[in-house]
């Protein structure tokens, strides 16, 4: 008390700091620990549940009809996790079955609830029970979470919404993808797999009316599906004066019905349309291409000499005799080591 009752201010505040701090230690050490206890609580009484669910949920994978207890409010949000986890990782008719089990014990209706008024990790949780279910209800509730600016959430969204219907996904979502630069191209050919075919049409019907600077992404949609654009709108872009777009246009090239606008860019001024070309040509030339890509060779970009003795490999049309005749008679040295090199790449694969 003596020290407490001290006239040097400087020890006082130094005093009340040290008990604050001694205070707020013990508060948070308790926190802590009550935060332990908690979790200890909630992971023995998910265990508790999944010893319950488990082996009815394996009865029904493989075909049995068990006899279903009510399913309590306290065992949901395990029961869906394990279930969703369930549903990732089998097909067919496993997941017929799982989804019937959901529905009888009244998942559809528990995850509507949820997506309406849970929190954050439960509507998530909700939008892919929904989605595996593929449940026509909740697509005016899917439609709104499709637009939020939550990476996560959204993407979530979309893919629940193709899973319910993909014809009317990919009408919705596809000037979506178009225009969200923040999601990744891998999660959007990811989603869209399922929808690739009313996907290819929505972008074939929007292509055209795009502005330019979103035409590079719209053709980067399709390459990443794998689908064939109309021959008219691929050949807009490949005709462009704007090199992003040409480049993602012959990105995008897997018909021949372009060949002769591909053939036209393998002189292009710009090295990177002109490796591109020759990649797109190796795709749908003929042998009557041959030539023009050993003309490539001699290319004083190293990248589109490679290009163009890859394409020059891939060719349908030539055997390894007829690439090994072509190699003696260049006279360009860069050019027969850039093909000899490839030859060897393809020994060695």
């Amino acid at each position: 008390m003596a020290i407490v009752q001290s006239s040097d201010p400087f020890v006082t505040v130094a005093l009340w700091t040290g008990i604050v701090a001694l205070g707020l230690t013990l508060l948070l050490s308790l926190q802590i620990v009550q935060l332990r206890v908690s979790l200890r609580r909630r992971e023995r009484h998910e265990a508790r549940v999944l010893a319950r669910w488990r082996p009815l949920l394996n009865q029904t994978i493989v075909g049995e009809r068990p006899d279903l207890p009510v399913l309590a409010p306290r065992e949901r949000l395990a029961f869906l996790r394990l279930w969703v986890h369930l549903q990732g990782s089998l097909r067919g008719e496993a997941t017929e079955a799982l989804n019937a089990m959901a529905r009888e014990l009244g998942a559809d209706r528990l995850a509507r609830a949820m997506l309406a008024r849970g929190a954050r990790e439960e509507r998530l949780l909700a939008v892919l029970v929904l989605g595996h279910l593929r449940d026509r209800e909740a697509w005016p509730q899917l439609l709104p979470l499709a637009e939020l600016s939550d990476s996560a959430a959204s993407l979530t969204a979309l893919w629940a919404l193709v899973r319910v219907d993909p014809d009317a996904a990919a009408e919705y979502l596809t000037p979506l993808f178009i225009e969200r630069e923040d999601w990744a191209l891998s999660h959007v050919a990811g989603i869209l797999q399922q929808a690739a075919a009313p996907t290819a049409k929505v972008l074939g019907r929007v292509l055209p009316t795009l502005p330019r600077d979103r035409l590079p992404r719209a053709l980067r949609i399709a390459e990443a599906l794998r689908v064939s654009l109309p021959a008219e709108v691929l050949a807009g872009a490949l005709r462009s004066d704007a090199v992003p777009i040409v480049i993602a246009g012959l990105r995008g090239v897997i018909t021949p019905e372009t060949i002769q606008e591909v053939r036209a860019l393998l002189s292009h001024e710009d090295w990177q349309v002109r490796v591109q070309a020759a990649r797109a040509l190796g795709r749908i030339g003929t042998r009557e291409d041959a030539d023009r890509l050993g003309a490539l060779l001699a290319d004083p970009q190293w990248w589109v000499r490679y290009r163009a003795a890859q394409a020059l490999r891939e060719l349908p049309a030539l055997s390894r005799a007829d690439l090994e005749q072509l190699r003696a008679s260049l006279t360009d040295r860069f050019a027969a080591d850039m093909l000899q090199q490839v030859l060897a790449e393809e020994e060695t694969a």
